[in-house]
């Protein structure tokens, strides 16, 4: 059987950032595809949790850069163009891991 929940988060974590790069960054799109496959490595602080992957555990606000706090200074990267980009991946990896929380 296949886990909707699994399909959705990874395809919002691989399949969407495709779509975006394409559509909105059509000269550079390999580029901001990559951008949004680095963004993932935010995900590296799930390696101080214990258990490290729990499937019931939302990472919104648990882990120290799926913070709030943290996704303030996303936002704030919004501002500058030469990090507006990876903000826009790293907000966007937040959106997809808080739609987890509730699926």
């Amino acid at each position: 059987m296949i886990d909707v929940q699994f399909v959705i988060h990874y395809g919002l974590h691989f399949v969407a950032p495709i779509l975006i790069a394409f559509l909105f960054f059509k000269n550079q799109w390999q580029k901001v595809y990559l951008i949004f496959l680095a963004s993932m490595l935010v995900d590296a602080d799930h390696l101080l949790a214990n258990p490290i992957f729990d499937e019931n555990r939302c990472s919104i606000n648990f882990h120290p850069l799926h913070s709030y706090v943290a996704i303030v200074f996303y936002f704030f990267g919004l501002v500058f163009k030469k990090t507006r980009v990876l903000a826009i991946a790293l907000l966007f990896h937040m959106a997809t891991d808080y739609l987890d929380c509730y699926l």
